[in-house]
Protein backbone atom coordinates (compact mmCIF):
# COMPACT_ATOMS: atom_id res chain seq x y z
CA UNK A 1 0.00 0.00 0.00
CA UNK A 2 1.43 3.26 -0.78
CA UNK A 3 0.65 6.20 1.45
CA UNK A 4 1.12 9.96 1.30
CA UNK A 5 3.71 11.32 3.69
CA UNK A 6 3.12 15.06 3.76
CA UNK A 7 5.69 17.25 5.42
CA UNK A 8 6.24 20.97 5.73
CA UNK A 9 9.77 22.14 4.94
CA UNK A 10 10.45 25.46 6.59
CA UNK A 11 13.16 27.62 5.03
CA UNK A 12 14.06 30.82 6.90
CA UNK A 13 15.66 33.37 4.59
CA UNK A 14 17.39 36.28 6.32
CA UNK A 15 19.17 38.94 4.32
CA UNK A 16 21.07 40.38 7.30
CA UNK A 17 22.68 38.95 10.42
CA UNK A 18 20.68 38.64 13.64
CA UNK A 19 19.90 42.03 15.15
CA UNK A 20 19.58 43.08 18.75
CA UNK A 21 17.42 46.11 17.91
CA UNK A 22 14.89 46.76 15.16
CA UNK A 23 14.38 50.26 13.76
CA UNK A 24 11.13 51.83 14.94
CA UNK A 25 9.92 52.54 11.40
CA UNK A 26 10.42 48.98 10.11
CA UNK A 27 7.54 46.47 10.10
CA UNK A 28 7.43 43.78 12.81
CA UNK A 29 7.98 41.08 10.18
CA UNK A 30 9.51 42.06 6.89
CA UNK A 31 8.87 39.83 3.85
CA UNK A 32 12.41 38.54 4.07
CA UNK A 33 11.86 37.33 7.65
CA UNK A 34 8.75 35.25 6.91
CA UNK A 35 9.47 31.48 6.60
CA UNK A 36 8.83 30.00 3.17
CA UNK A 37 6.66 26.86 3.47
CA UNK A 38 6.87 24.30 0.72
CA UNK A 39 4.46 21.35 0.63
CA UNK A 40 6.21 18.13 -0.36
CA UNK A 41 4.23 15.00 -1.25
CA UNK A 42 6.05 11.71 -1.05
CA UNK A 43 4.48 8.54 -2.44
CA UNK A 44 5.43 5.28 -0.75
CA UNK A 45 4.62 1.97 -2.44
CA UNK A 46 4.89 -1.35 -0.55
CA UNK A 47 5.63 -4.45 -2.62
CA UNK A 48 6.75 -8.08 -2.56
CA UNK A 49 9.40 -9.78 -4.69
CA UNK A 50 9.42 -13.57 -5.15
CA UNK A 51 11.04 -16.16 -7.37
CA UNK A 52 9.02 -18.48 -9.62
CA UNK A 53 8.29 -20.74 -6.63
CA UNK A 54 6.82 -17.88 -4.56
CA UNK A 55 9.85 -17.77 -2.26
CA UNK A 56 10.47 -14.28 -0.91
CA UNK A 57 13.54 -12.40 -2.19
CA UNK A 58 14.90 -10.10 0.49
CA UNK A 59 18.40 -9.02 -0.64
CA UNK A 60 17.57 -6.41 -3.29
CA UNK A 61 18.87 -2.82 -3.29
CA UNK A 62 17.63 0.51 -4.60
CA UNK A 63 19.69 0.12 -7.78
CA UNK A 64 17.65 -2.97 -8.73
CA UNK A 65 14.43 -0.99 -9.26
CA UNK A 66 12.91 1.58 -11.58
CA UNK A 67 9.52 3.26 -11.11
CA UNK A 68 7.25 5.21 -13.42
CA UNK A 69 3.97 7.03 -12.91
CA UNK A 70 1.58 7.40 -15.85
CA UNK A 71 4.49 6.37 -18.05
CA UNK A 72 6.81 9.07 -16.70
CA UNK A 73 9.99 7.81 -15.07
CA UNK A 74 10.38 8.90 -11.44
CA UNK A 75 13.45 9.19 -9.23
CA UNK A 76 13.39 6.74 -6.33
CA UNK A 77 14.14 8.58 -3.11
CA UNK A 78 14.36 5.66 -0.71
CA UNK A 79 14.04 1.88 -0.46
CA UNK A 80 13.43 0.07 2.82
CA UNK A 81 12.64 -3.40 4.10
CA UNK A 82 9.51 -3.08 6.22
CA UNK A 83 9.22 -6.07 8.53
CA UNK A 84 7.64 -4.47 11.58
CA UNK A 85 5.01 -2.00 10.31
CA UNK A 86 1.85 -1.86 12.46
CA UNK A 87 -1.07 -3.60 10.78
CA UNK A 88 -4.67 -2.60 10.30
CA UNK A 89 -6.26 -5.78 9.00
CA UNK A 90 -9.79 -6.62 7.94
CA UNK A 91 -11.00 -10.20 7.52
CA UNK A 92 -14.25 -10.57 5.56
CA UNK A 93 -15.81 -14.03 5.63
CA UNK A 94 -18.44 -15.24 3.17
CA UNK A 95 -21.29 -16.82 5.18
CA UNK A 96 -23.73 -17.34 2.30
CA UNK A 97 -25.52 -20.64 1.80
CA UNK A 98 -22.86 -21.77 -0.68
CA UNK A 99 -20.26 -22.28 2.06
CA UNK A 100 -22.50 -23.75 4.77
CA UNK A 101 -20.66 -27.09 4.82
CA UNK A 102 -17.24 -25.38 5.09
CA UNK A 103 -17.94 -22.89 7.87
CA UNK A 104 -16.15 -24.90 10.54
CA UNK A 105 -12.91 -24.84 8.52
CA UNK A 106 -13.27 -21.08 8.03
CA UNK A 107 -13.69 -20.49 11.75
CA UNK A 108 -10.71 -22.57 12.80
CA UNK A 109 -8.41 -21.07 10.18
CA UNK A 110 -9.54 -17.52 11.06
CA UNK A 111 -8.75 -18.01 14.75
CA UNK A 112 -5.32 -19.43 13.92
CA UNK A 113 -4.66 -16.53 11.54
CA UNK A 114 -5.42 -13.83 14.09
CA UNK A 115 -3.38 -15.61 16.76
CA UNK A 116 -0.29 -16.00 14.56
CA UNK A 117 -0.27 -12.50 13.06
CA UNK A 118 -1.46 -9.85 15.50
CA UNK A 119 0.78 -8.27 18.12
CA UNK A 120 -1.16 -6.73 20.99
CA UNK A 121 -0.54 -3.04 21.48
CA UNK A 122 0.62 -2.56 17.90
CA UNK A 123 -1.73 -4.29 15.43
CA UNK A 124 -5.51 -4.23 15.17
CA UNK A 125 -7.99 -6.32 13.21
CA UNK A 126 -11.68 -6.34 12.45
CA UNK A 127 -13.98 -9.19 11.45
CA UNK A 128 -16.87 -8.84 9.03
CA UNK A 129 -19.19 -11.37 7.45
CA UNK A 130 -21.47 -11.15 4.46
CA UNK A 131 -24.37 -13.12 3.04
CA UNK A 132 -27.38 -11.15 1.80
CA UNK A 133 -25.89 -8.09 3.56
CA UNK A 134 -22.62 -7.06 5.17
CA UNK A 135 -22.25 -7.25 8.94
CA UNK A 136 -19.50 -5.96 11.22
CA UNK A 137 -19.03 -8.63 13.91
CA UNK A 138 -16.04 -7.04 15.61
CA UNK A 139 -14.60 -3.57 15.02
CA UNK A 140 -10.87 -2.88 15.16
CA UNK A 141 -9.28 -4.36 18.26
CA UNK A 142 -6.04 -5.95 19.42
CA UNK A 143 -7.93 -8.25 21.82
CA UNK A 144 -7.72 -11.82 20.48
CA UNK A 145 -10.47 -13.02 22.82
CA UNK A 146 -12.92 -10.54 21.28
CA UNK A 147 -11.92 -11.56 17.77
CA UNK A 148 -12.22 -15.27 18.55
CA UNK A 149 -15.64 -14.71 20.11
CA UNK A 150 -16.73 -12.91 16.95
CA UNK A 151 -15.46 -15.79 14.79
CA UNK A 152 -17.67 -18.11 16.81
CA UNK A 153 -20.67 -15.96 15.88
CA UNK A 154 -20.33 -16.70 12.14
CA UNK A 155 -23.54 -18.25 10.82
CA UNK A 156 -24.28 -19.38 7.26
CA UNK A 157 -27.33 -18.40 5.24
CA UNK A 158 -28.63 -16.08 2.52
CA UNK A 159 -27.24 -14.59 -0.69
CA UNK A 160 -23.87 -12.90 -1.26
CA UNK A 161 -23.12 -9.17 -0.91
CA UNK A 162 -19.36 -9.34 -1.47
CA UNK A 163 -18.95 -5.89 -3.05
CA UNK A 164 -20.90 -4.15 -0.29
CA UNK A 165 -18.72 -5.79 2.37
CA UNK A 166 -15.50 -4.64 0.68
CA UNK A 167 -16.87 -1.15 0.03
CA UNK A 168 -18.02 -0.52 3.60
CA UNK A 169 -14.87 -2.01 5.15
CA UNK A 170 -12.47 0.01 2.99
CA UNK A 171 -14.35 3.32 2.97
CA UNK A 172 -15.75 3.40 6.49
CA UNK A 173 -13.20 1.47 8.54
CA UNK A 174 -9.78 0.96 6.95
CA UNK A 175 -9.55 4.47 5.52
CA UNK A 176 -10.72 6.05 8.78
CA UNK A 177 -8.63 3.90 11.12
CA UNK A 178 -5.36 4.45 9.25
CA UNK A 179 -5.43 7.66 7.20
CA UNK A 180 -2.95 8.07 4.35
CA UNK A 181 -0.53 10.17 6.42
CA UNK A 182 -0.03 7.45 9.04
CA UNK A 183 2.51 4.67 9.15
CA UNK A 184 0.26 1.61 8.96
CA UNK A 185 0.06 -1.34 6.60
CA UNK A 186 -3.58 -1.76 5.60
CA UNK A 187 -4.73 -5.12 4.32
CA UNK A 188 -8.03 -6.84 3.63
CA UNK A 189 -8.43 -10.62 3.48
CA UNK A 190 -11.42 -12.01 1.58
CA UNK A 191 -12.60 -15.57 2.20
CA UNK A 192 -15.25 -16.16 -0.46
CA UNK A 193 -16.23 -17.83 -3.73
CA UNK A 194 -16.25 -14.38 -5.38
CA UNK A 195 -19.87 -14.56 -6.50
CA UNK A 196 -22.10 -11.56 -5.81
CA UNK A 197 -25.87 -11.34 -6.15
CA UNK A 198 -27.00 -8.87 -3.46
CA UNK A 199 -24.73 -5.80 -3.44
CA UNK A 200 -25.85 -2.19 -3.87
CA UNK A 201 -22.40 -1.20 -5.13
CA UNK A 202 -20.83 -2.30 -8.39
CA UNK A 203 -17.48 -4.00 -8.81
CA UNK A 204 -16.01 -0.78 -10.25
CA UNK A 205 -17.20 1.32 -7.29
CA UNK A 206 -15.83 -1.27 -4.87
CA UNK A 207 -12.45 -1.40 -6.59
CA UNK A 208 -12.17 2.38 -6.47
CA UNK A 209 -12.98 2.36 -2.75
CA UNK A 210 -10.21 -0.17 -2.11
CA UNK A 211 -7.75 1.85 -4.20
CA UNK A 212 -8.59 5.10 -2.42
CA UNK A 213 -8.07 3.42 0.96
CA UNK A 214 -4.75 2.06 -0.37
CA UNK A 215 -5.51 -1.40 0.93
CA UNK A 216 -3.70 -4.58 -0.07
CA UNK A 217 -6.32 -7.23 -0.83
CA UNK A 218 -5.60 -10.91 -0.31
CA UNK A 219 -8.32 -13.23 -1.58
CA UNK A 220 -8.81 -16.89 -0.67
CA UNK A 221 -11.24 -18.82 -2.85
CA UNK A 222 -13.68 -21.22 -1.23
CA UNK A 223 -13.99 -23.01 -4.56
CA UNK A 224 -12.26 -26.40 -4.21
CA UNK A 225 -13.38 -27.84 -7.57
CA UNK A 226 -9.92 -27.51 -9.12
CA UNK A 227 -11.00 -25.12 -11.90
CA UNK A 228 -11.44 -21.35 -11.92
CA UNK A 229 -15.03 -20.12 -11.89
CA UNK A 230 -16.20 -16.56 -12.67
CA UNK A 231 -16.04 -15.64 -9.00
CA UNK A 232 -12.40 -16.69 -8.83
CA UNK A 233 -11.55 -14.21 -11.57
CA UNK A 234 -13.18 -11.44 -9.51
CA UNK A 235 -11.12 -12.39 -6.46
CA UNK A 236 -7.92 -12.44 -8.51
CA UNK A 237 -8.69 -9.02 -10.00
CA UNK A 238 -8.99 -7.42 -6.56
CA UNK A 239 -5.70 -9.01 -5.49
CA UNK A 240 -3.82 -8.08 -8.67
CA UNK A 241 -4.95 -4.43 -8.72
CA UNK A 242 -4.01 -3.79 -5.10
CA UNK A 243 -0.70 -5.67 -4.89
CA UNK A 244 -2.08 -8.63 -2.95
CA UNK A 245 -2.32 -12.30 -3.82
CA UNK A 246 -4.99 -14.78 -4.85
CA UNK A 247 -5.16 -18.25 -3.29
CA UNK A 248 -7.19 -21.27 -4.31
CA UNK A 249 -6.52 -24.00 -1.73
CA UNK A 250 -6.81 -27.51 -3.16
CA UNK A 251 -8.58 -28.70 -0.01
CA UNK A 252 -10.12 -27.00 2.99
CA UNK A 253 -7.30 -28.41 5.09
CA UNK A 254 -4.95 -26.18 3.05
CA UNK A 255 -6.68 -23.02 4.26
CA UNK A 256 -4.20 -22.63 7.11
CA UNK A 257 -1.34 -22.58 4.58
CA UNK A 258 -2.93 -19.67 2.70
CA UNK A 259 -3.35 -17.69 5.92
CA UNK A 260 0.26 -18.45 6.89
CA UNK A 261 1.53 -17.15 3.53
CA UNK A 262 -0.42 -13.92 3.96
CA UNK A 263 0.96 -13.40 7.48
CA UNK A 264 4.51 -13.98 6.21
CA UNK A 265 4.13 -11.52 3.33
CA UNK A 266 2.71 -8.75 5.50
CA UNK A 267 5.87 -8.92 7.61
CA UNK A 268 8.30 -9.20 4.66
CA UNK A 269 7.64 -6.27 2.35
CA UNK A 270 9.78 -3.65 0.67
CA UNK A 271 8.67 -0.04 0.33
CA UNK A 272 10.07 2.50 -2.11
CA UNK A 273 9.27 6.19 -2.10
CA UNK A 274 9.44 8.99 -4.64
CA UNK A 275 8.28 12.59 -4.99
CA UNK A 276 5.98 12.54 -8.05
CA UNK A 277 6.53 14.92 -10.95
CA UNK A 278 3.01 14.34 -12.29
CA UNK A 279 0.16 16.77 -11.45
CA UNK A 280 -2.05 16.34 -8.36
CA UNK A 281 -5.27 16.20 -10.35
CA UNK A 282 -7.36 13.87 -8.19
CA UNK A 283 -7.30 11.19 -10.89
CA UNK A 284 -6.09 7.62 -10.76
CA UNK A 285 -2.39 7.41 -11.65
CA UNK A 286 -0.82 4.16 -12.80
CA UNK A 287 2.41 3.02 -11.16
CA UNK A 288 4.85 0.48 -12.59
CA UNK A 289 7.88 -0.85 -10.72
CA UNK A 290 10.36 -2.87 -12.76
CA UNK A 291 13.61 -4.75 -12.14
CA UNK A 292 15.56 -4.49 -15.42
CA UNK A 293 18.73 -5.97 -13.91
CA UNK A 294 17.06 -8.89 -12.12
CA UNK A 295 15.51 -11.41 -14.48
CA UNK A 296 13.26 -14.28 -13.44
CA UNK A 297 11.81 -12.53 -10.38
CA UNK A 298 8.21 -11.49 -9.79
CA UNK A 299 7.15 -8.21 -8.20
CA UNK A 300 3.70 -7.58 -6.77
CA UNK A 301 2.61 -4.02 -6.00
CA UNK A 302 -0.52 -1.95 -6.31
CA UNK A 303 -1.02 -0.73 -9.87
CA UNK A 304 -1.79 2.86 -9.03
CA UNK A 305 -3.26 5.41 -6.65
CA UNK A 306 -5.49 8.49 -6.64
CA UNK A 307 -3.34 11.62 -6.86
CA UNK A 308 -5.47 13.77 -4.60
CA UNK A 309 -4.46 17.26 -3.55
CA UNK A 310 -2.74 17.10 -0.10
CA UNK A 311 -5.28 17.75 2.62
CA UNK A 312 -8.28 17.06 0.40
CA UNK A 313 -10.92 14.54 1.43
CA UNK A 314 -10.42 11.38 -0.60
CA UNK A 315 -13.91 9.89 -0.19
CA UNK A 316 -16.94 12.08 0.28
CA UNK A 317 -19.85 9.68 -0.18
CA UNK A 318 -22.11 9.22 2.84
CA UNK A 319 -24.83 7.20 1.17
CA UNK A 320 -24.31 4.02 3.17
CA UNK A 321 -23.73 3.08 6.82
CA UNK A 322 -20.50 1.78 8.31
CA UNK A 323 -20.57 -1.97 7.55
CA UNK A 324 -24.27 -2.48 8.07
CA UNK A 325 -25.49 -4.65 10.94
CA UNK A 326 -28.26 -7.18 10.54
CA UNK A 327 -31.54 -6.36 12.24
Amino acid sequence: MHRFLISLIVLSVLLTPARTQQPADSPADSPDDVPIRVLVEEVSVPFIVTDNKNRLITDLTLEDFQVSENGVKQTIKNLARETDVPLRLGLLVDTSNSIRDRLEFEQKASIDFFSSLLVRGRDKALLGSFDSMAELLQDFTDDLDKLNTAVGQLRAGGGTALYDAIYYATRDRLLVEAPPSSNFRRALVLLSDGEDNQSRFSRAQTMESAQRAEVIVYSISTNVRGVKLPGDKVLQEFADETGGRYFQPATWEDLDDAFYSIATELRSQYALSFVPTTPRDGKYHEIEITMPKRKGLRLRARRGYFATVPGATAVTSTSAPVVASKP
